[in-house]
């Protein structure tokens, strides 16, 4: 069985450069209006700054054997499975063929200037989602089908303030070491390992992304398990698993 990633070293560059170009003229259109959101929030509000990185990851999977008519990406209708916890979940990307679920991913990313406020919150939202996702396969919620891929592509502006250690304290017990004297980059490294480790997610990607030169395409990672190309890997081989026995 062989596997195609030529949309990962292709298009990722270009999802870069939409990524941060398509956060200013959303910042640049709400100004103009008057209604600048604080904290950064003006250049997420619009909700299309990781259509790049969508739109690679559905051209892997079309070049890995499954039709592009089975890929979800857009109309909330359209991005909705059972949950277990609670009735419905929206994914920012499903693959249904032949009424199974072979994927669920979800995109997030933060940009600072400041990333205490959001960490533990996209943390729990990402525990929850595949512990809902999960235990509702268990369940049998998507009929008589193999477990689905389920993965996590997180986008990370590397920059001073993300980079930085930042101090923490727990009065009453200690801390697992691994968090002594951390960044928030790499406190996402670990919950990113973890989250694959524990197996709540088949692949979880951190990539780490400069404004200052983001468009000469360049990115980097902190851990090979974490890495944009393992996520890839992995995606793409399991994809090409569920296509050669449908």
């Amino acid at each position: 069985m062989s596997i195609n990633i030529d949309a990962f070293n292709k298009m990722t560059p270009d999802a870069l450069r939409h990524f941060w170009q398509y956060r200013e003229i959303a910042a640049k259109n709400q100004e103009s209006k008057g209604m600048s959101d604080q904290g950064n929030r003006s250049r997420v509000t619009a909700g299309k700054n990781l259509d790049g990185f969508i739109q690679m990851i559905k051209q892997l999977i079309v070049d890995n054997g499954i039709s592009d008519v089975s890929i979800y990406s857009q109309g909330k209708s359209n991005l909705v499975i059972p949950g277990f916890f609670r009735p419905v979940k929206n994914w920012d990307l499903l693959v249904i063929v032949k009424n199974q679920l072979l994927a669920a991913i979800e995109f997030k990313s933060q940009v600072g200037p400041s990333f205490g406020n959001n960490f533990n919150n996209r943390v729990e939202e990402a525990i929850g989602n595949a512990t809902d996702l999960n235990t509702a396969f268990r369940e049998g919620a998507f009929g008589e089908s193999q477990k689905p891929f389920v993965g996590y592509f997180f986008i990370l502006e590397e920059c001073e303030k993300s980079l930085s250690p930042v101090r923490f304290t727990s009065p009453h017990f200690q801390t697992f070491p691994e968090f002594s004297e951390t960044s928030y980059a790499v406190r996402y490294d670990i919950f990113c390992r973890k989250l694959v480790q524990e197996r709540l997610y088949d692949s979880a990607c951190l990539l780490l992304t400069n404004k200052s030169n983001y468009k000469n395409g360049n990115y980097r990672s902190l851990s090979e398990l974490t890495s944009p190309k393992s996520f890839i890997l992995s995606l793409a081989s399991k994809i090409a698993v569920f296509s050669s026995v449908l």
